[in-house]
């Protein structure tokens, strides 16, 4: 049994275990979750979104398995026609997509009739390609029209397109290229153009998009505490109140029967009222424990594309759980991101475990690709982050 998980199982051990013991997580949690819309909506079947997600979990894996056997380094060439397919994408559901919650976000993928959302995509080329082109500039950064011009290019359109119908998704993805751009040595006045140039595109894709109302709203009512907290908000508090320690116990919440999208945006919340602030602290425990083995990852990495590959698929995981976290405890405005590797979802568990499989590739690859090949990578080992202005 040992030699086939090592055979078959390759890259960081310890990253491995972690995304497992998250799926069983998810899988309790969704089921407990989802027990009284299924029994509503199922005709008292309340094991069927249970086979379902469990379904997506297992292809989600599989997708990982498949990804983190690939020489990471093909994911350079890959990233580009991704983005090259993402643009279009992005464009066609924003105008003719599905509509959830008075945003378009969905298109249905024709014969197989499943909901996919391009943004997914979208965010996973943007951050390959930009880890490429950073790699492939070492020693051009204070270079503005060879660095800084597709840099702006490719994020700025990709970011003003995904916030036509997602707001959060677009600023998440945003902040998790500045993230890159700043270990990759990008002096930071190049940076603060970057920034000037996203609130300007940014602000316009507002304007322009579904969500400037909800967007306004939502920082409304978190940062004016004259109003009255928002209705799941309060029912979040509530889950988290009545939690308390150890929690009620598996599959005994019942602020799931009033939350909205009690499996999704606030997982968390119906996580800590079942097992307690214990288990909310093993959450949080385990995906800093990922954010650790991935930077790890990058520290050992003998290229600048695979340390920086791995840094921004990490940071944008674990960014977005920081996230859904905070708004559950009330830390940040209400946003309607999901909880990666737990909550219920369709092809983002899909993407999501392409993007863990992209980062045990680079593992695997610094373990077994370079001294096996000696091959020259075409950027040198990633240097420690310094600041340039």
């Amino acid at each position: 049994m040992k030699d086939w998980l090592q055979r078959n199982l390759k890259g960081d051990p310890i990253l491995w275990a972690i995304v497992l013991l998250f799926s069983f997580i998810s899988i309790a949690v969704v089921y407990s979750a989802t027990g009284t819309l299924a029994y509503k909506k199922m005709d008292g079947n309340t094991e069927a979104f249970l086979f379902k997600h469990s379904s997506l979990i297992f292809v989600g894996l599989g997708c990982m398995w498949l990804a983190h056997r690939i020489d990471y380094r093909h994911y350079s060439r890959l990233s580009l026609y991704a983005l090259l397919v993402s643009v279009p994408l992005l464009l066609f559901t924003f105008f003719m997509g599905g509509e959830t919650n008075g945003a378009s976000r969905w298109m249905t993928i024709p014969v197989i009739n499943q909901t996919f959302q391009p943004s997914d995509l979208a965010k996973l080329a943007l951050i390959s390609h930009l880890a490429s082109m950073l790699s492939r500039r070492q020693q051009h950064l204070d270079d503005f029209k060879s660095t800084l011009l597709p840099v702006m290019l490719w994020v700025g359109t990709i970011c003003s397109l995904i916030i036509l119908s997602n707001a959060s998704t677009a600023l998440l993805l945003f902040a998790t290229c500045m993230l890159l751009m700043f270990i990759g040595r990008v002096p930071l006045k190049h940076m603060a153009v970057m920034v000037g140039i996203f609130v300007v595109l940014g602000g316009a894709g507002l304007a322009a998009g579904q969500r400037l109302g909800t967007v306004m709203s939502r920082v409304t009512n978190f940062t004016d505490k004259t109003k009255k907290t928002p209705f799941q908000l309060e029912h979040s508090y509530i889950a988290i109140a009545t939690g308390g320690i150890v929690g009620k116990g598996p599959g005994k919440s019942t602020e799931r029967n009033i939350l909205p999208h009690p499996y999704s945006d606030f997982i968390y919340a119906v996580i800590i009222e079942e097992y307690g602030l214990l288990g909310g602290f093993v959450i949080l425990f385990l995906y800093l424990a990922f954010l650790y083995r991935g930077l790890k990852t990058v520290m050992n990495s003998y290229g600048a594309f695979g340390g920086l590959l791995s840094a921004g698929l990490s940071f944008s995981l674990v960014l977005q759980a920081l996230v859904n976290m905070g708004v559950a405890v009330g830390l940040g405005p209400i946003t309607g991101l999901p909880l990666p590797l737990l909550s219920m979802g369709g092809t983002s568990l899909i993407f999501t475990g392409i993007s863990i499989g992209i980062i045990l590739a680079v593992s695997r690859g610094e373990r077994e690709i370079r001294p096996m090949t000696g091959e020259p990578e075409d950027t040198a080992r990633i240097p420690k982050v310094s600041v340039s202005y």
